[in-house]
């Protein structure tokens, strides 16, 4: 009987320690402390009491993954505190039995608090936040008005249009006309930050997002503030360019529209595009992400927060690589023999070829890069016929945030499926040296590109069944016998597991090309064929099936995976 699935396992936290505030007038329980940017517990504030009570409080500069900077003054709150009696040192105590709070209303009373930056004043028993109240609206429009004076009225041409927090807010808390007449300050519109940034200046409120993502994420010092008063602008340090892996995290972090993709910039309207969780198949990270797609293109990948993979970033690298699934030379059409064909005859050809194959004489080599469904029926394949199975290794540098150095993001996936061994890699000197012996007769590839492996052309003219599934042509696929045109992540849904165990789903966001078929499909009415078993008209019920024979995933269903995935024991 297969172990239980093991997820997570986590000593039981300490009991939390909570205080109460009120927060417009209701009471409610908040933790005493927050973990911080970096995972260490703090004082709660302001903000994050208001957040556990279901009020949003509008902020620009604050972000819960970076250092707190409290410069755009934004969250502004009204609050109050428990009047303290000096000679008792315990709060004074109505009339009617209640705490006197000294709160900070307008017009002041001298000796009472003023309103606090939320984002970063810590809370205290007692305290009384009022962010729905009249000072505090007031604050809010005051610091609108003052982030506006100078800012450019171009929304309608602005990328930011429909995810614009300046927008937002400007119509949820702001005025509908300025007391400001003067000529507006203007800086400069179009600034080549570095290679995949561009700046406007003048859209630009000085959040310093940016800055200290840069700095203290990314490690990379490269952005500062130059000038002084309304000049203030956002600069690359003199003789650099802002270039490093993580720079498009910094248009996702900027509340409005002053930093721009150069690859997104004035293609879509972001309301127009259909978004859909996947993740991202450029390493063994397995970074969530959104596909951003309209009439079955697609426009951008962003990330997706995922505290147990990449919190809420992903490099530029794997961002970037999403052009090739609609590229000129995708494989659309099954072909046998170099000529086209269908799936049904295909499918059925390869059948008999497979049932006159000996035991022993057959290899497989799939990729890390399919799904472990996939994997999972190779391995199914590979078991009727005792065949060589292995997946090609793919490998480069790592950095110390989210690039890791295996390139594909299925690894573990392999290696769990039984498709690859402890390297992977290591049976393909074998599966060389069964081809040039002749014990090795026929090989089906799913997903790589054989010649490049150093399986020569000559080398593969010997065999009598070459079986070649890709996604793009490559310099193997004109030499296989069946063509089968496969799908790209986008185009399918599946699971990855990622470098640390996470078993992770992603979703299909655009349609296949010509006659290309998620390889999940095919292989399913390949092995039913070939070997009689059967049970997978969906992927639920694949990967329902494979967790049951599969020991680590044991008591896993796709269900149970949700968003964001769950973690294993390899």
């Amino acid at each position: 009987m297969s172990a239980p699935v093991t997820v997570e396992s986590k000593p039981a936290p300490p009991p939390v320690e909570k205080i109460k505030v009120k927060v417009d007038g209701r009471e409610v329980e908040v933790p005493k402390t927050t973990p911080d940017w970096l995972g260490k517990p703090q004082p709660t504030t302001m903000l994050q009491a208001c957040a556990h009570a279901g009020v949003d409080v509008p902020h620009y500069c604050y972000h819960h993954k970076l250092p707190v900077a409290g410069n755009c003054r934004m969250c502004l709150v009204e609050f109050g505190t428990p009047v303290i009696d000096p000679a008792t040192k315990k709060p004074v105590i109505n009339e009617d039995g209640s705490t006197k709070i000294a709160r900070s209303v307008l017009p002041y009373e001298p000796g009472t608090p003023r309103g606090a930056i939320a984002c970063a004043t810590p809370i205290s028993p007692g305290m009384e936040l009022y962010p729905g109240s009249p000072a505090t609206a007031q604050m809010r429009e005051a610091v609108l008005e003052s982030l506006l004076i100078n800012h450019p009225l171009d929304c309608p041409i602005c990328d930011q249009a429909g995810e614009c927090k300046l927008q937002e807010y400007s119509v949820q808390h702001g005025q509908s006309a300025s007391s400001f007449v003067e000529a507006k300050v203007h800086k400069p519109k179009s600034v080549d930050l570095g290679p995949r940034i561009v700046l406007d200046d003048e859209r630009c409120i000085l959040c310093t997002r940016c800055i200290r993502f840069t700095k203290d994420i990314a490690n990379d010092d490269a952005l500062g503030i130059i000038n002084r008063g309304s000049y203030n602008t956002i600069a690359a340090a003199p003789g650099r360019q802002f270039d490093n892996n993580y720079t498009l995290n910094t248009v996702d972090l900027c509340p409005v529209g002053a930093l721009t993709s150069k690859d997104f910039r004035f293609k879509m309207r972001v309301w127009f595009l259909k978004e859909t969780k996947s993740i991202c198949p450029g390493c063994a990270t397995g970074c969530n992400i959104v596909i951003g797609s309209r009439e079955n293109s697609i426009y951008r990948l962003e990330p997706r927060e995922n505290d147990a993979v990449n919190g809420p970033w992903m490099c530029d690298t794997g961002r970037l690589d999403y052009k090739w699934v609609g590229a000129s030379d995708r494989l659309r059409e099954v072909r046998i023999a170099g000529k086209p064909s269908t799936w049904a005859t295909a499918l059925r050809e390869i059948s008999v070829r497979l049932g006159g194959v000996k035991p022993g004489s057959l290899a497989i080599i799939g990729s890390a890069r399919l799904t472990t469904e996939e994997l999972y029926l190779l391995k199914q394949l590979g078991r009727k016929f005792e065949a060589i199975t292995d997946v090609v290794e793919h490998s480069g540098e790592a950095d110390r945030l989210l690039v890791h150095a295996e390139k594909a993001p299925n690894y573990a996936g392999a290696r769990l499926t039984g498709m690859a061994f402890t390297e992977a890699g290591i049976n393909l000197p074998q599966i060389r040296a069964g081809i040039e012996s002749g014990a090795i007769k026929s090989v089906i590839a799913f997903g790589e590109d054989l010649v490049s492996t150093g399986l020569s052309v000559e080398l593969l003219s010997k065999l009598s069944l070459l079986i070649v599934s890709d996604v793009v042509s490559t310099a193997t696929t004109p030499l296989a016998h069946y063509l089968l045109p496969g799908c790209a992540y986008a185009e399918k849904r599946g699971t990855f597991i990622n470098a640390k165990g996470r078993v992770q789903k992603f979703m299909k966001a655009v349609e296949a090309p010509g006659d290309a078929r998620p390889e999940w499909e095919f292989l399913h009415e390949l092995v039913h064929q070939v070997t009689g078993s059967n049970g997978y008209s969906t992927i639920e019920g694949l990967f329902n099936s494979m967790a049951k024979e599969l020991p680590p995933l044991s008591g896993l269903e796709w269900s149970r995976l949700g968003d964001t995935g769950v973690t294993i024991t390899l």
